[in-house]
């Protein structure tokens, strides 16, 4: 048997946000901690969307961001939830598990302290 949970809203009521929960934040804020120590980064921007939570990197804040996290619930079981893209819009990494997605970008922390 194949059982399906279907959310039902009120009429003109869109459904929640998608947001960062705080485990997922911790990890996160951590790796943009120590890129700020490391000069790399300078600012971020959390948007919490409809279908997609985003977290933005920013070098400067006045600039497009170097690089958005972002949480699409709905890929869970296809692609992955957790999703890493570029200043150029390219998927640098893609899964369900947020820490073994983030070393994409703990990889540019180890070049930029040497």
């Amino acid at each position: 048997m194949n059982m399906h949970t279907v959310t039902k809203f009120p009429a003109g009521k869109a459904p929640d946000a998608i947001h960062f929960h705080r485990t997922e934040l911790g990890p996160i804020i951590s790796l943009y901690g120590r890129m700020v120590a490391a000069g790399e980064w300078r600012d971020y921007g959390i948007s919490a969307l409809r279908d997609v939570a985003v977290f933005s990197i920013f070098r400067r804040t006045a600039e497009h961001a170097l690089y958005r996290i972002e949480k699409r619930p709905k890929l869970a079981g296809k692609q992955g939830m957790y999703c890493i893209i570029g200043m150029d819009g390219r998927i640098l990494k893609r899964g369900n598990d947020l820490k073994t997605v983030l070393r994409v970008l703990e990889r540019k922390l180890i070049r930029a302290i040497d």
